[in-house]
């Protein structure tokens, strides 16, 4: 192993190179940063991650603040259609009630992740691939990472700051909370006759939401159930399956195809705190979110972004300092920017903390809420839904959440 003791030490290590560690690096490529990402995955296994995004209408600003919007195809989001079945109630969300284009976009994971690689390249970040972040032991002044790459010696690298953006919550951590949802999520492409026109349904059934997202020419679907019904489902035949989805959407639209489908069981897992000692925790490494509303990686770019403003802002103000420091005293010595030093990150933990617990409290009240048949609630349900058609004020309230988080960022 490398004499650790004599090697360079960069500013940031990105653990994860999909796309929130890759976004996170191409915010900060301008600020003259030694920073290197490093992802256990080829990186064609991440350019091919086969499931959609639900981009809102803020991480659609980011993504074209960071120059890859223009390189992404993906679908506007002009209408939302929420609704329960078996109950009364529906409300409807415009874009055009927020003079925007769209109220958020559908794209793939793997085509983001795409556009965000090339990005990173062309900067000239450089990435590890196929190399894991085997342990990372944090110190007083850096972060020394172990590396285990197929066919390489294991390996050591040192960083004022660990970013991670991929993995690393475990059930039994004692920073972790973990609810298990006993749920499943089936996801598939559907075709529907005569178009999507722009507008995504959300509809809530006795074992959870039914997502049908606006994608090309057809729907995304994101099909949430009991384990025991996923089992059942996915040995139905595609014919058996669409007919099934067709009775739970009735007849807002005709189905008229459905693609190979996946499963992945659900459950919530947060950290209790997205900050330790020269770590940070971004995405799924901090939090793993139910995928009602689409909250999780628009939370996750979010993070990114308010990350990436605290560490430019401590590189400002050092900066600044060691220019002070050399005009009174010329021999005075100075040290560089350190991304990792204890109040950097407490700032931004402080500055993220609203938005985050306020996001995952959200998006599990709605799981609790609209995944339980007992009949009170059901009408509850159905009065709430009612009064976000009705008072135009609510709506904008929810909306505006949806878009931009807790904060209503930007």
């Amino acid at each position: 192993m490398a004499d650790v003791a004599a090697q360079h030490t960069h500013d940031l290590l990105i653990v994860g190179a999909g796309p929130v560690g890759l976004a996170l690096a191409l915010a900060l490529k301008d600020a003259g940063l030694d920073i290197v990402l490093a992802d256990a995955r080829p990186r064609a296994a991440v350019c091919d991650d086969p499931r959609d995004l639900a981009l809102a209408h803020g991480s659609r600003l980011t993504l074209q603040t960071l120059g890859v919007w223009d390189a992404l195809s993906a679908t506007p989001i002009e209408h939302i259609h929420i609704s329960q079945q078996g109950g009364l109630g529906r409300t409807l969300i415009d874009a055009a009630e927020h003079d925007l284009p769209a109220l958020g976009y559908v794209a793939s994971a793997g085509a983001l992740a795409a556009a965000l690689r090339a990005a990173v390249d062309a900067a000239g970040i450089p990435v590890l691939d196929e190399t894991e972040v085997a342990n990372l032991a944090p110190g007083s002044d850096d972060v020394i990472a172990s590396l285990a790459a197929p066919g390489r010696p294991p390996a050591t690298l040192r960083a004022r700051l660990a970013a991670c953006a991929e993995g690393g919550l475990r059930a039994g951590d004692p920073n972790v909370v973990e609810h298990d949802y006993r749920q499943h999520a089936l996801i598939a492409q559907v075709a529907v006759a005569g178009g999507h026109r722009g507008t995504a349904f959300e509809r809530f059934t006795r074992e959870g939401p039914l997502a049908l997202l606006p994608k090309g020419e057809g729907y995304a679907l994101v099909h949430v159930v009991r384990p025991d019904s996923a089992d059942a489902l996915l040995a139905l035949d595609d014919e058996a399956y669409l007919a099934h989805l067709q009775a739970h959407v009735g007849s807002r639209m005709q189905l008229s195809g459905v693609g190979r489908r996946l499963r992945y069981p659900l459950l919530l897992r947060y950290r209790e705190s997205a900050v330790g000692t020269r770590t940070v925790w971004l995405g799924n490494a901090a939090q793993t979110l139910h995928p009602v509303a689409g909250q999780g990686f628009n939370l996750a770019l979010r993070d990114v972004w308010a990350l990436a403003d605290t560490l430019l802002r401590h590189c400002d103000e050092s900066a600044r300092a060691a220019s002070t420091a050399s005009s009174t005293s010329p021999s005075a010595s100075t040290s560089p920017c350190d991304l990792g030093a204890p109040a950097v990150l407490a700032a931004y933990a402080r500055s993220r903390g609203p938005d985050r617990l306020g996001t995952i409290r959200f998006t599990d009240t709605l799981v609790r809420v609209f995944s339980n048949d007992f009949a009170p609630l059901r009408h509850a349900r159905g009065a709430a839904l009612l009064a976000l058609d009705v008072f135009p004020p609510l709506r904008n309230f929810v909306a505006r959440r949806m878009m931009f988080g807790a904060r209503a960022w930007p």
